[in-house]
């Protein structure tokens, strides 16, 4: 536990695993937990989509594409992954927003993104 930013959900609840395959997280542990070094507050656990991914290659981030360098394999949909509340507010905004399970995203998501939000693009029960 992060004494910093303690390993709680949206919803108050302790915070779940995210994925262990892939492997994600800031600390790529599968879980969404964060620190104060997390500039991106990768935070927000999703299932992303065909769309979210062209989307986000078309703003610059291609999550698609392995790159060995960062032992990252490159996300394909219905894969889950810690993603920066920043990014996902900006998906949302556009129409594009993936699905989040809301016991695996970190509470510290909300000074970003709105809890509402979650909710309407959750895939667990709230």
């Amino acid at each position: 536990m992060n004494d910093e930013y303690p390993d709680k959900n949206v919803l108050g609840g302790p915070l779940h695993d995210c994925s262990k395959e892939p492997m994600t997280g800031w600390f790529r542990d599968g879980c969404c937990r964060t620190e104060k070094g997390d500039k991106g507050v990768h935070t927000i656990c999703v299932e992303v989509s065909e769309a979210f991914l062209n989307f986000s290659i078309s703003v610059g981030n291609d999550l698609s594409t392995p790159v060995e360098a960062f032992d990252f394999p490159g996300l394909k949909a219905g894969d889950q992954w810690c993603l920066c509340a920043a990014r996902w507010l900006q998906a949302y905004e556009e129409g594009v927003a993936p699905k989040v399970k809301l016991a695996a995203t970190h509470e510290r998501s909300l000074e970003i993104v709105p809890l509402d939000a979650l909710l309407d693009h959750a895939i667990d029960a709230h």
